[in-house]
């Protein structure tokens, strides 16, 4: 193999267009900080519509011409194995760059991100060549079948939280499909799509298949959003910008997928394990500080362990380590940027002026750095801001319920329908609550796990459209073809 590629190889000022890396058109570049020292780690090129337009005209290229549309579904697969194995390979490399860019921890980042994002290659590696049509016997004088062929050029945006194992999630299948992609990383971490531009290179991905340009998504994002170049635009992040890509498809009729906002529910009844409650309900609300689209961030706790629940989170959130996400044991470092930093302060300000009651936490951690400390609010009545919007930070509310049916309706008591949590140890309760839950993910008794082969995605509102992952991700990167052979003819 050749060697690894570094931050500070000259790559990290480039963009990759057909296979080659390039200075933006105009030539400009933007930083990237580490959000725990404020420092920065390197110079970007930034790009922008004509960047985009570029990206996309090798994008198409590689999609009709060349390596790429020869190839075989086992042939992609072993692409994409090779991926995998050199993420394995370089572990940790790429753990390392994507703690560092993003401000999460290295043991998280090696606990999770990373073996997710390599499952994620090796469950769709296996699948590109299983991606089958169908006969279908209209006519006794014809023969009639359904080929499955790939969407054509994917727009891929992803965003900040989880950078590396986000863009996977949305390259991984896209490719076993036999699409082509153009990537917008986010800006504010743009190093490891970098990274994997050149890891999918070493792995034999043809010239053109992925081109990554990272910039601004008010430049970069709106000009790919809006490309007539692009059939398929799958999108990570917040709603605002799921609405904005939602008006901007619609002048082209581009197919969309949209993975947007949570403000998922832990139900927490009184017969439940409640130390397991406490602890993965805690995991679930400040892994990542917080900034998890699926974060914990509305406890619904049954009122006659109410205090005890919100004594017990409490003291879990006071004991958690914050600090520099290199250094050993830290379980929580920085929030993303000084703007995200002040949405969530801004955020606890108004838990407080609603009555609200900060019992850990509330205030910014150090002058240096955007660390906030885990916060937990009690006393929180359904309507609360704070239990209404998403603060994407380490902010968690307590809620407080007598009934089945009040705790359902706090629940789903939102814009939001990703996920949701009930914690009991009554089979038949647990099956009821999963019924009734508006989420595109139930956990009972556990919280936040994930898997490739699972689907994963919001039940519409303000958590988008679509899934990720599973097979159901099959469907986002193919198109179906009828065709029809008349005997005879």
């Amino acid at each position: 193999m050749n060697a690894p590629f570094k931050i500070e190889a000259d790559q990290s000022k480039r963009m990759l267009i057909g296979g080659e890396w390039h200075n933006s058109v105009r030539g400009k570049t933007f930083t990237t900080l580490n959000p725990a020292t404020e420092e920065v780690i390197a110079e970007v090129a930034e790009g922008d519509a004509s960047d985009i337009e570029a990206a996309v005209q090798a994008a198409r290229g590689a999609l009709t011409r060349g390596a790429w549309p020869a190839m075989t579904g086992a042939q992609r697969g072993r692409i994409l194995y090779r991926l995998a194995a050199i993420l394995r390979e370089r572990s940790e490399e790429v753990v390392a760059l994507e703690s560092l860019d993003g401000g999460k921890p290295l043991a998280a980042t090696r606990r999770m991100d990373l073996p997710a994002a390599i499952d994620c290659l090796e469950y769709y590696a296996g699948w590109a060549d299983k991606i089958t049509g169908e006969v279908v016997p209209a006519r006794r004088d014809a023969i009639t079948y359904v080929q499955r062929v790939p969407v054509g050029v994917v727009g891929v945006i992803v965003p900040w939280n989880f950078a590396l194992m986000n863009a996977v999630w949305k390259i991984a299948p896209a490719l076993a499909c036999g699409c082509t992609i153009v990537l917008k990383p986010a800006e504010l971490t743009p190093l490891s799509a970098l990274w994997l531009g050149a890891a999918a290179l070493e792995a034999g991905l043809p010239p053109g298949v992925l081109n990554i340009v990272p910039g601004y998504g008010t430049q970069a994002g709106a000009a790919l959003v809006s490309h007539p170049g692009i059939d398929k635009i799958s999108f990570t992040g917040s709603p605002r910008t799921g609405q904005f890509i939602m008006r901007a498809a619609a002048e082209n009729i581009t197919k969309i997928g949209l993975e947007l906002g949570g403000k998922s529910a832990s139900v927490v009844f009184a017969d439940a394990n409640l130390d397991s409650a406490v602890r993965q309900t805690g995991s679930g609300a400040f892994f990542n500080a917080g900034q998890v689209c699926s974060a914990a961030t509305r406890v619904v706790v049954d009122r006659k362990v109410h205090d005890e629940f919100v004594e017990k989170l409490a003291a879990r959130a006071n004991a958690l380590r914050i600090g520099d996400p290199r250094e050993t044991d830290v379980n929580l470092g920085p929030v993303i940027s000084s703007t995200q930093m002040q949405r969530v302060l801004d955020y606890i300000a108004i838990g407080k002026g609603e009555g609200a009651q900060a019992v850990a936490g509330g205030a910014r951690l150090g002058g240096r750095g955007y660390f906030v400390q885990p916060t937990v609010f009690a006393g929180v009545k359904g309507g609360m801001r704070v239990a209404q919007e998403e603060i994407f930070g380490p902010v968690v509310s307590v809620l407080a319920f007598d009934d089945e049916d009040e705790a359902v309706s706090l629940a789903n008591g939102t814009a939001y329908s990703l996920a949701a949590a009930a914690w009991t140890k009554d089979i038949d309760r647990a099956h009821r609550m999963i019924e009734r839950l508006r989420a595109g993910t139930v956990w009972v008794n556990t919280y936040g796990p994930t898997d490739a082969r699972l689907p994963w995605g919001g039940m519409g509102g303000q958590s988008g459209i679509g899934r990720d992952l599973g097979r159901s991700a099959l469907d986002n990167y193919t198109e179906q073809k009828a065709v029809w052979i008349q005997r005879g003819g």
